[in-house]
């Protein structure tokens, strides 16, 4: 590598540090004081700052919140590929990505009335973002499906479509907003149940 090119590399390692930390402190802002109360001289000024210099990383706080959820999903799609990888059957990889996704929708963005306001933010002005997200997932689940297919734990059926009928059949527990409607409600099915149900239409 010539001086050029590691110079380069130093000016991006720079750069993605500055980023993480405006996205860090914004975070930590947005779930204490909620996303409207929050502005972009507020994390300027906790990161001892100016505005100015916020806006050499991010065009505007909407964006701030599109990278924060675009960071949040990663981690919810590191966890379902971390599951898929598992030496474990289908049907129960099936089970642990499911439930792991819906403990994550509620000890992650449900925690806080703060947090949970980001997240409507999101569904409402960056749903492109959540939109890539889905499509993610649903690529993982028709591995795990085929998988099943492969090993005769599911019958042969077409896994795209597959998976998009099984993320369908699951979206009370993974959705944010019908999580939190739901969750405390007598008369839902339990989240075990529903994942059961749902892997049982596969076989």
């Amino acid at each position: 590598m010539n001086d050029i090119a590691l110079l380069e590399a130093g000016q991006d390692a720079v750069r993605q540090e500055n980023i993480n930390r405006i996205l860090d402190v914004a975070e930590r802002l947005f779930r204490h004081y909620g996303y409207s109360k929050t502005t972009v001289a507020d994390i300027a000024r906790d990161l001892g700052m100016s505005a100015a210099n916020i806006y050499r990383f991010f065009a505007s706080k909407q964006d701030i919140h599109q990278a924060l959820c675009s960071r949040m999903l990663q981690a919810g799609y590191d966890l379902a590929r971390s599951v898929a990888e598992e030496p474990s059957s289908a049907a129960e990889r099936l089970r642990r990505y499911a439930s792991t996704q819906h403990q994550m929708t509620v000890d992650t963005m449900l925690d806080q009335e703060k947090v949970h306001e980001m997240v409507v933010v999101a569904i409402e002005r960056d749903w492109h973002v959540i939109e890539k997200h889905i499509i993610r997932l649903h690529a993982i689940v028709a591995e795990i499906i085929a998988d099943g297919i492969a090993a005769g734990e599911f019958r042969p059926q077409d896994p795209v479509i597959a998976s998009k009928c099984f993320g369908a059949s699951l979206v009370t527990l993974c959705h944010p907003q019908m999580v939190a409607q739901c969750l405390m409600k007598e008369n839902q099915a339990r989240a075990e149940d529903l994942i059961e149900f749902a892997i049982q239409a596969l076989r």
